[in-house]
C-alpha cells in the first residue's frame, strides 16, 4: 500500500456540477427534452478521476472513454485546473431501454497548491484515459497548527 501523505487538495470537485449528477442520477426518471437544454456548469456531466502522487508530482487520471483528444480543453486559472469537453453520441434515432453514459458537455475542476507553474503541467490521453501531470504538486505540506490556553 502507498505511502500515506497529508491531502492539502481541499474542494476538489466541482460542487455544483456533481451535487446536479447526483439529483439526476437519483431521480431515476427520464427528463424529456434534458438533452435539447443548453448545458451548463451545473448541466454538465463529471468524469471520474483518481488523483494520485507519483513522487513529488500530482497526477490526475480521468475516464474519458469515447471523448476525442481534440475535444477536451484543460486550463488553469489562479490555481484552479479545469478539465472540460464534450462526448458526442453518435447514436442518433434509437430507442434506449437502457442508458448509463452520459454525453454532452462535462466539466471537472480541482484547486491545486498554489505556487504551479502552469509550463509544468503537462497531459496526454491514452485508450480513454486523460492523465494530467504536475511536476512538483504533490510536494505542498499542511502545517499543523498548535492549540494554546485561553488567553486571561
Amino acid at each position: 500500500m502507498g505511502q500515506r501523505r497529508s491531502n492539502p487538495f481541499r474542494g476538489f470537485v466541482d460542487v455544483m456540477s456533481e451535487m446536479n449528477r447526483m439529483r439526476e442520477v437519483g431521480r431515476g426518471s427520464y427528463d424529456p427534452g434534458y438533452e435539447d437544454r443548453e448545458r451548463t456548469q451545473a448541466s454538465a456531466w463529471v468524469p471520474r478521476a483518481d488523483v494520485f502522487a507519483r513522487g513529488d508530482d500530482l497526477v490526475i487520471r480521468m475516464e474519458l472513454a469515447g471523448v476525442r483528444r481534440e475535444d477536451i480543453e484543460i486550463t488553469l486559472h489562479d490555481n484552479t485546473l479545469t478539465v472540460s469537453g464534450e462526448r458526442a453520441s453518435d447514436l442518433d434515432e434509437v430507442t434506449f431501454y437502457v442508458q448509463e453514459r452520459f454525453y454532452g458537455a462535462f466539466r471537472r475542476s480541482m484547486t491545486l497548491p498554489s505556487g504551479i507553474d502552469e509550463d509544468r503541467i503537462s497531459a496526454y490521453s491514452d485508450n480513454g484515459m486523460l492523465e494530467v501531470n504536475v511536476e512538483g504538486g504533490a510536494v505542498a505540506q499542511s502545517r499543523r497548527i498548535r492549540i494554546g490556553d485561553k488567553p486571561a
